[in-house]
């Protein structure tokens, strides 16, 4: 069986940072991320008829799974996502996402192997994911938490809560 064809198999998961590397440079997992972005921005379009920004605020289906939203965004926004390997420990830079602490709301942090730098990044790194969610109309906060680390707390603007 053929990868594209074990692929087909199973439902897209947009990459959280608490995975496995993302697979190698063959394009596949670039054409999966484009086709479910797309997907995403045709259900805003569709639920949102009438806004004047239909693709700027997220949709019912995200409200009811923001971090897999949150998640899939940063990835279409090309922002690498940290990973874990074998072992259990970071294997990768990038952000994490995690569910946060109200609810409905999504944590953003910038993590990766000890020694990788990511601290010296976060700021910098927050803010392009920060930009990135903001453009597709979340509202991201960021706070400083424990041992100083930054972090994004990401939630729906107040006119799509339910």
């Amino acid at each position: 069986m053929s990868a594209s064809q074990e692929q087909q198999g199973r439902e897209f998961e947009p990459a959280t940072g608490d995975g496995p590397a993302a697979p190698g440079t063959d394009g596949g997992r670039a054409g999966e991320v484009r086709t479910a972005f797309e997907g995403l921005l045709q259900i805003r379009r569709l639920t949102g008829a009438g806004r004047t920004d239909p693709e700027g605020v997220p949709a019912a289906w995200e409200l009811h799974r923001p971090l897999r939203a949150v998640a899939l965004a940063l990835e279409a926004a090309g922002i690498p996502a940290s990973a874990v390997g074998l072992n259990g420990e970071r294997a990768a830079t990038g952000y994490r996402v995690c569910e946060g602490e109200a609810s409905g709301s999504v944590r953003v942090e910038w993590a990766g192997p000890p020694g990788s730098g990511a601290a010296h990044e976060e700021d910098e790194a927050l803010a392009e994911c920060a930009a990135a969610l903001r453009r597709l109309g979340w509202t991201a906060l960021l706070y400083r938490g424990p041992r100083r680390r930054r972090f994004l707390e990401v939630e729906p603007p107040p006119a799509a809560r339910p």
